[in-house]
């Protein structure tokens, strides 16, 4: 019996309780800068504001974004939970509104060296979060490098930040570039939703949008869809520079509000089965084992 069966197994016994898979939402970005931890945070607030259970996990572990937006310093991170013996809710930092967070650190960049013992313990305790949440929101680090695309590959549903910059869609396009060429990634298995970022109104997200799908049907033949904009807004500025979601600090904001439309049509565009069939166990052993669960 290979590592991938033996995985495979290990999900099919903690989905025996009757419970459904959590969502597992992967929010990415082609560049640093473009706000796609603000879009993690403020999307989770909002979930969390129509009575999803809600937990953020830090990918990005060259980087704190989320807990310092959160203005929330984690005890315990990944690794704790691998190397020592620290159960899930331990590596759980509850922010606003009950968001829990789970920093990713150095953990991440052993996952796929760890023994089969350390993966059957990572995997049942990943399969508990399923009971914990509804939706699980992954904040990717920026960029093409192994790990993030690691992580998107494991994805079956991507939200792709990007912005008006010629910089931003230019990257964006990179880093779907370098998915499509990746050995593992299957589009039959993977949802890509695009946000538009620093907008001025919807038609020029719009056509942000048309620009980057263009290039993209054209050259990749990789599907994508355009899902919302976040506006330019200086109240959201200032709420991040005092450490407190948008989303929290001035709900009437017009970006609260975009945030707001964006997790309703997030929740109306429920993920097909195929795409968050295991959840957060299934995520974390596409991760490990190099195959997506079928």
């Amino acid at each position: 019996m290979d590592q991938a069966e033996q995985l495979r197994n290990i999900i099919k016994k903690s989905a025996q309780a009757p419970r459904p898979a959590a969502r597992v939402i992967t929010v990415t970005s082609g560049k640093g800068g473009v706000g796609k931890s603000n879009v993690s945070i403020n999307l989770a607030v909002q979930l969390r504001k129509m009575g999803q259970r809600v937990i953020i996990f830090d990918a990005d572990f060259g980087l704190a974004n989320i807990e310092v937006m959160f203005g929330a310093i984690p005890k315990h991170n990944l690794s704790d939970l691998i190397y020592q013996g620290k159960n899930i809710k331990e590596i759980i930092t509850m922010g606003p509104m009950d968001i829990g967070f789970i920093s990713g650190g150095s953990g991440i960049a052993g996952l796929s060296n760890l023994g089969r013992d350390y993966i059957n313990y990572l995997v049942q305790n990943l399969a508990e979060l399923d009971v914990l949440a509804d939706v699980i929101i992954i904040d990717t680090g920026a960029g093409i490098s192994d790990s993030v695309l690691e992580f998107l590959v494991a994805s079956g549903e991507v939200l792709l930040v990007t912005t008006p910059e010629p910089t931003s869609i230019t990257d964006s396009y990179s880093l779907l570039k370098a998915l499509n060429r990746h050995v593992r990634f299957n589009k039959e298995l993977t949802q890509i939703k695009v946000v538009a970022n620093k907008v001025e109104n919807i038609e020029d997200g719009r056509q942000l949008y048309t620009k980057l799908n263009a290039v993209v049907s054209r050259y990749l033949k990789i599907p994508i869809e355009f899902i919302g904009v976040i506006p330019q807004d200086p109240q959201l500025l200032k709420a991040v520079m005092q450490q407190t979601p948008i989303s929290i600090q001035n709900p009437n904001a017009k970006s609260s509000l975009a945030f707001e439309d964006l997790a309703v049509t997030l929740m109306n565009k429920e993920a097909e089965p195929v795409f968050r069939k295991h959840g957060m166990a299934g995520f974390f052993a596409n991760i490990v084992t190099g195959k997506k669960f079928s």
